[in-house]
């Protein structure tokens, strides 16, 4: 795709605002970080945050996983139809995986869209905005396959110290709950080689944590006939100078090999951080599920991962009440999280998904019933997280300060950061300066289930260069006009899974 394909002039003098609405997975996420990048080599400029609608361009990116997906995307058109209305040249886009699925009903329904486009081809969105402004009329273009990898678009990154880093796109995978293969099509790996140059650039601007992401992150490989792929790229991330924490999401315990486990034990910017989705602990409700494992294989897994590196934290995803679950069924899945321990875990009633097996399989549970089991679900996995997390008490850990992750840190003078297993820690605030990316050495005091406290003096405080490239972006863009007000939005960070309230997708 060429430049000018991406660039369409846009007046110097009166830049035109965009703002970004992104629902779903980490992979829209990082979607929505290429998004931002076209329209700024465009010559668009961000809407200030809470902008709410008001720009020239509204962006929705969406997913297609959940029941009401649809529901929310026209509600939120449906409030945008007055504004634009009363706005001349306002402009709205539409896409991710609900386009991809919908295609033309977006434009049937909301007439008032002015861009519908798919999962393979968001590096058209600014020469179609352009197109439809000129021809006055709606431009809906699906591509059925990839046009371009997405990590060779332009990108704004929402974070100076962490980055997302994309290994793969599609799955392979066929799980009667998901339509994310059906959308987001075949598993496509980069290349080797252009991964590393990207994890070297990252670094080289200052960033010091990166996630590798993929659909299905441990399945890399199977496109360039390599099983042993995924873990040599964790090696050859550790041999990256400057590079201090290496995460990846989501992996599926089918492709999770010994080799991987051995690579994440012996690598030491590998944080001990596994998220492995567990999605029902029945077998009977596994196979259902079309998951190519069972309990067994699974709590073998945590079980070597364990052994080899014995401070991993492990979050994991379950779904409540899939089609056909009996109460034995869920009392296996009780079992199971028993039995591992998880320290988070994402906890959601299924919901049906348009397109999918299961959405007419026989056996659907009644509400009721689905409700009453995820509160069991949900109370047992609370006690386990306390529980794991109350051994984290006395442990002197390094954490990579984080931004915007402790709401009420301004109230209790505290800080807040990542341990290396991900785990969120709020701790005193140093005498010394300290920015998101610095590192900070503490000893933890006291367990909550979903976070640590650290309430004496800091040990240690390092400043990194991470830390320097947060100062500089930030004084870079507080120099710019009035107006712009660019921020740094919190949503593409790739900060850590957090306790599921039965949002996002659960199709890992």
């Amino acid at each position: 795709m060429s430049s000018s394909d991406r660039s369409p002039a846009v007046d110097a003098q009166a830049p035109k605002s965009y703002e970004i609405r992104t629902y779903g997975c980490q992979m829209n996420v990082h979607d929505s970080e290429r998004l931002s990048g076209l329209l700024e080599e465009a010559g668009y400029v961000r809407a200030p945050e809470g902008a709410d609608g008001d720009a020239d361009v509204v962006v929705f990116n969406t997913c297609a996983v959940r029941e009401n997906a649809d529901n929310r995307l026209y509600g939120n058109l449906g409030r945008l139809a007055p504004r634009k209305a009363t706005r001349p040249g306002m402009q709205i886009a539409v896409g991710g995986c609900l386009a991809q699925k919908d295609r033309d009903t977006i434009v049937r329904r909301a007439p008032w869209v002015d861009v519908v486009f798919g999962t393979h081809n968001i590096g058209k969105l600014p020469v179609l905005l352009e197109r439809a402004r000129v021809q006055e009329e709606a431009q809906v273009e699906i591509a059925e396959s990839l046009e371009a990898f997405p990590s060779t678009l332009p990108t704004r990154r929402e974070s100076a110290y962490a980055a997302w880093v994309s290994i793969s796109v599609g799955c392979n995978n066929t799980c009667t709950f998901c339509i994310v293969p059906a959308l987001r099509g075949k598993e496509k790996d980069r290349r080797p080689g252009d991964i590393l140059a990207e994890v070297e650039a990252l670094v080289a601007e200052g960033v010091s944590e990166i996630t590798l992401l993929g659909q299905n992150v441990n399945a890399y490989g199977s496109d360039i006939g390599d099983r042993e792929a995924f873990s040599k790229l964790l090696r050859a991330c550790g041999a990256v100078e400057g590079l201090e924490r290496v995460r990846f999401t989501s992996p599926h315990p089918r492709d999770f090999t010994d080799d991987v486990i051995a690579a994440m034990a012996e690598t030491p910017n590998v944080m001990p951080q596994l998220h492995m989705p567990l999605q029902s602990g029945s077998d009977t409700v596994l196979k259902a599920m079309r998951r190519s494992y069972r309990q067994e294989r699974f709590l073998g897994i945590i079980e070597k991962v364990r052994a080899a590196i014995p401070h991993a934290a492990i979050t994991t995803d379950i779904i409540v009440g899939f089609p056909g679950e009996t109460e034995e069924d869920f009392e296996q899945t009780l079992h199971t999280v028993r039995e591992a321990r998880f320290a988070q875990a994402f906890t959601f009633q299924y919901s049906k998904r348009p397109g999918t097996p299961a959405a007419t399989m026989d056996g659907q549970i009644p509400k009721e019933v689905v409700q009453a089991r995820y509160e069991r679900l949900v109370a047992l996995q609370e006690e386990i997280s306390w529980e794991e997390n109350k051994k984290q008490v006395g442990r002197t850990l390094e954490l990579m300060v984080a931004e915007g992750e402790g709401r009420k840190d301004g109230a209790t003078h505290r800080l807040s950061g990542r341990a290396p297993d991900n785990r969120l820690v709020h701790f005193t605030k140093p005498e010394q300066d300290v920015r998101p990316g610095d590192v900070v050495t503490v000893e933890i005091t006291y367990a909550a289930p979903h976070h640590l406290l650290a309430e004496g003096p800091a040990l240690g405080v390092r400043r990194t260069r991470a830390g320097d490239a947060w100062e500089k972006r930030n004084a870079a863009e507080a120099a710019k006009p009035a107006g712009v007000m660019l921020g740094l939005p919190k949503i593409g960070v790739p900060a850590p899974l957090p306790v599921a309230t039965g949002s996002g997708c659960g199709c890992d």
